[in-house]
């Protein structure tokens, strides 16, 4: 039996390298990454994917997780590298009748500022976002919707472990400069959030990129909530990176937030402001998830909360000792 050829963009970035790596042994698969930057992975082809995808290459599934990804730039930037590259890719899989489409989405189309407990697939999404981001993902699931073959619409929450470009090296590179702070919230009990192990989602991707009876939105994370704070302390203690003692109310980093993000608009509107209202939330608030709908389709995550932390803190012990 011919292997089953597996296209995935974004391939340079956390998702999809790992994606990558993880089933780069699997003979009854053939993957091919695509992605803006030079990397070292098998099988990989470099290409600005604003622009036409052309490969001399047939796909049997298609898996589109390349997006930019920064809580920080302009709505046109935001469109042109979510939205038009997606509308790229749907073009190549149309042209190509490339029979499977698996978008990788985000679960923050569904964040307020705001604690949100137990949603569902069903949750309201906009009309009004936390952030470029998470509007042009939407914007891109929309476009899915309309793509003629089998798709389907992952929505990851809070990715974490070996490979992290995004989440964790950002706090963890301001606990060991001395420069976190933790947010309270008083009169409420802490935040809690839901996360997701790469591993975990990385089969999940897999499960719905061979399975065509998977359709439709599906929110992913380990089904295992977690007190944010408590997390990242113990974290911090396990990497031996200094005890955060500081501590803002969320209603007065907020307005911090805001009159950063204002300044880094007027001013020098190309950098990222060190503090922002999305990375506030982050922390302020909870985000949970009822995923009963994923749990019974495409099964229990294949790691547990408990050995996706031990496996990232013994990846990040000698890169923080470098």
């Amino acid at each position: 039996m011919n292997p089953t050829r597996i296209l995935i963009t974004g391939a340079s970035g956390f998702v999809g390298s790992s994606f990558c790596r993880r089933f780069a042994a699997r003979e009854d698969l053939e993957i091919r990454g695509i992605g803006r930057r030079a990397t070292d992975l098998p099988n990989y082809i470099r290409a600005d994917l604003t622009h036409p995808l052309k490969l001399d290459w047939q796909p049997d599934v298609v898996i589109h997780a390349a997006a930019r990804s920064s809580p920080w730039g302009s709505l046109k930037e935001f469109r042109k590298q979510n939205v038009e590259v997606t509308q790229n890719v749907i073009h190549f899989c149309e042209a190509r009748k490339v029979p499977r489409l698996v978008y990788i989405s985000s679960s923050s189309v569904f964040y307020r500022e705001a604690d949100q407990l137990g949603m569902t697939e069903e949750s309201p999404i906009g009309p009004d976002f936390v952030n470029h981001y998470a509007r042009t993902k939407y914007e891109g699931e929309e476009l899915v919707r309309q793509f003629s073959a089998s798709s389907c619409v992952l929505r990851p929450r809070a990715v974490f472990g070996a490979g992290d470009t995004v989440l964790f090296p950002r706090i963890l590179k301001a606990a060991q400069q001395g420069k976190m702070a933790f947010i309270s919230r008083p009169g409420e009990p802490p935040a809690i959030g839901d996360l997701i192990h790469i591993d975990s989602l990385c089969d999940y991707m897999l499960r719905a990129a061979l399975d065509t009876s998977v359709t439709g939105s599906f929110n992913l994370t380990n089904d295992d909530p977690v007190e944010l704070q408590a997390f990242l302390r113990r974290i911090f203690a396990e990497l031996g990176l200094p005890e955060t003692r500081r501590s803002i109310p969320r209603d007065k980093a907020m307005l911090i937030g805001t009159i950063i993000e204002n300044v880094f608009k007027l001013l020098i509107p190309w950098k990222e402001p060190p503090i922002t209202r999305f990375g506030v939330g982050v922390l302020g608030y909870s985000k949970t998830f009822d995923v009963r709908k994923s749990l019974g389709v495409l099964g229990p995550p294949s790691v547990s909360i408990e050995d996706g932390l031990r496996s990232f803190i013994d990846w990040q012990k000698p890169l923080l000792a470098a």
